[in-house]
């Protein structure tokens, strides 16, 4: 048996931990692979972190696509061979003409909800503009979204599944920059990074709008450090990648935002 509380000790989405870890003692009976269903980042990221400290079993994460967001987890023993084939996602299109009715993401998804599918079924969601989009799915889903979604916003659509090789993914921009700041705080840093004054970032960090490594942060005075991953909403993300204190006792930091 897994040591489950101290497994759970402290975790914010204990309930989904909680199952991950069910599926590990299944694995580890069974000598099967296990999956989980799809996972947003800061689940993902609590659910590996929490699990790095286990020698049993080893876990896989995919979506489809390297930079997908919402991925699945493959758990196994640590003894079986384990790769991204294994890790059941399928994914399908959506087309129509969305020209004089644009639809987001949150149409998109609310079409497929609509349906009666459950979000954790439900991966990244890749919109395509006036075409429409691609989505990805539990693989059992697609036949039958292909027989219910047939229309987002005022526009029929036509859906059929893809290979993950047609996903259409925009690779993302890189901008290498560095920053000398008085602090580390979290206003300080991600206003340098995604280049907007400090009272703005402020709002964006009170209004819930900024993650770090996947976190909700509120507080523009949070500390990040090397390797923390700033997340904007809608402006894309920020790496810290080293920091230097100068003679004058500022913070030298390199950044690279991800567009």
């Amino acid at each position: 048996m897994l040591p489950r509380e101290e497994l759970l000790k402290g975790v914010e989405n204990r309930e989904t931990v909680a199952h991950a870890i069910d599926l590990a003692e299944q694995a580890i009976k069974t000598w099967e692979v296990v999956l989980t269903d799809f996972l947003s980042p800061p689940v993902l990221a609590e659910i590996q972190q929490q699990f790095t400290r286990l020698t049993e079993v080893q876990l896989l994460a995919w979506g489809g696509y390297p930079q997908a967001e919402r991925q699945r987890i493959a758990i196994a023993r640590s003894e079986l061979p384990l790769d991204q084939s294994q890790v059941e996602i399928a994914a399908f299109d959506i087309a129509g003409n969305f020209l004089f009715d644009p639809a987001s993401h949150r149409d998109f998804l609310g079409a497929i909800l609509g349906t009666g599918v459950i979000r954790e079924k439900v991966g990244d969601i890749i919109v395509l503009g006036e075409r429409g989009a691609q989505a990805i799915v539990a693989p059992e889903l697609v036949g039958f979204l292909e027989g219910s979604l047939n229309q987002v916003r005022s526009v029929p659509v036509q859906t059929r599944k893809i290979e993950l090789s047609e996903l259409k993914i925009r690779e993302p921009k890189k901008k290498e920059m560095t920053t000398v700041e008085a602090s580390m705080r979290l206003d300080a840093i991600a206003s340098a990074g995604f280049g907007t004054s400090r009272s703005k970032m402020a709002d964006f960090i009170s209004s819930g709008d900024v993650r770090v490594n996947w976190k909700d942060i509120s507080q523009a005075s949070h500390i990040v450090k090397s390797g923390d991953l700033i997340a904007l909403r809608g402006k894309g993300r920020l790496e810290v990648g080293e920091v230097a204190v100068t003679k004058k006792e500022r913070y030298r930091v390199q950044l690279t935002r991800f567009m």
